[in-house]
């Protein structure tokens, strides 16, 4: 019974887990600095941004060659990998910007514009993401799967342009797509608004307030006790 238990509880967890062909997965702060990790097979890599020539049969080759897109693009490089799922090679590169509104256009973002701007009260989110023209074809039989571009955001989303899941723990959006639609040009369009404060800075305020009314308390209290022991030396002499 209890391996049973465990089967089902691993079944009911990996149900939600979604494996993509094709992803980008952005985690922004306020200030539009962040960090982003792309997941593709070499393949894609070639059809979505440009980068041709890239095969798991040189591993090397094909890690610096990522390596250099994303730093011609003025990103700070932190890792590359190539893995391998269900016998397919994957490239990984996960990589900090200063600005996501001023990655569109570089060598790396050909495919993806994003903008974070002032709005009111609040921030706004919005973009696209889509094939360019002219960049090599895929074969049909490696156009199955999903594709997807997801946003860890840094504050309370108030509204979103139909993101697939909603608004997922709290603070994440993302939009995704068949990769045969995303290599037939179809679009995705993103976006969101948020508060302009911080889910970190808010929590650190509010256990700031909370520190600051406990130490309020236990002045009163120790101020309350000292003047209650004045008081009865006063009466007893």
């Amino acid at each position: 019974m209890s391996r049973l238990a465990v089967a089902l509880l691993l079944a009911i967890s990996l149900h939600g887990c979604v494996a993509y062909e094709f992803e980008h997965e952005f985690w922004i702060r306020v200030d539009g600095s962040g960090t982003v990790n792309v997941t593709a097979r070499p393949e894609l890599w070639a059809a979505m941004k440009g980068l041709r020539g890239v095969t798991s049969a040189d591993e090397p080759s094909a890690r610096q060659a990522v390596r250099t897109l994303f730093e011609s693009s003025g990103l700070r490089v932190r890792r590359v990998t190539l893995t391998h799922r269900g016998g397919r090679p994957y490239l990984f590169v996960s990589a900090d910007f200063t600005d996501v509104s001023r990655l569109a256009g570089t060598p790396a973002f050909p495919d993806l514009s994003v903008t974070l701007r002032p709005e009111g009260e609040n921030l706004r989110l919005d973009g696209r993401w889509s094939r360019p023209a002219g960049l090599p074809d895929v074969d049909v039989d490696a156009r199955d799967g999903l594709m997807a571009v997801r946003f860890h955001l840094p504050s309370k989303v108030y509204s979103h342009r139909n993101a697939f899941g909603g608004v997922e723990r709290g603070n994440i959006v993302g939009w995704r797509e068949t990769v045969t639609e995303g290599l037939a040009g179809r679009p995705l369009e993103v976006g969101a608004v948020m508060d302009r404060r911080s889910i970190l800075m808010s929590t650190v305020g509010l256990f700031a307030i909370a520190i600051v009314a406990a130490l309020a308390i236990l002045a009163g209290v120790l101020w309350w006790v000292v003047r209650k022991g004045r008081k009865s030396q006063t009466a007893a002499s």
